[in-house]
């Protein structure tokens, strides 16, 4: 019983980090629009939407799980990053580097995992 609603929380926390991500990264789109800005700050932009859904996702699983709220965290935003490489392959394939790719997990990994622990 306790694992399934553990696996609830991870999941409506999922749910919701990515509906966060969906409007981020439209409000993102529009600004791409109205500003044309380097491909630069629009790869930090999209790393820093990656970060805050997920640390808003791990903050949302400590919260509901209420104990190892940092392992929570963690496994929120390891199963985020996996859900956005798998989308990023379905949707037309992953063309970024090995280093980039490595560094969007870390930093899903750890947003994920200090929103746990600030749960």
């Amino acid at each position: 019983m306790l694992a399934g609603s553990n696996i609830r929380v991870v999941v409506k926390s999922l749910i919701i980090s990515y509906i966060i991500t969906g409007i981020l990264l439209l409000l993102t789109a529009l600004l791409l629009y109205r500003l044309e800005p380097q491909q630069s700050m629009v790869s930090v932009g999209i790393l820093v939407i990656y970060v805050l859904s997920s640390f808003l996702g791990g903050l949302l699983a400590g919260k509901g799980i209420r104990s190892r709220k940092f392992l929570w965290g963690l496994v929120t935003g390891t199963l985020y990053f996996i859900m956005l490489l798998a989308a990023s392959w379905i949707s037309g394939g992953i063309d970024a580097k090995a280093a980039e790719i490595i560094t969007t997990m870390l930093l899903c990994l750890g947003g994920g995992m200090l929103g746990g622990m600030l749960a």
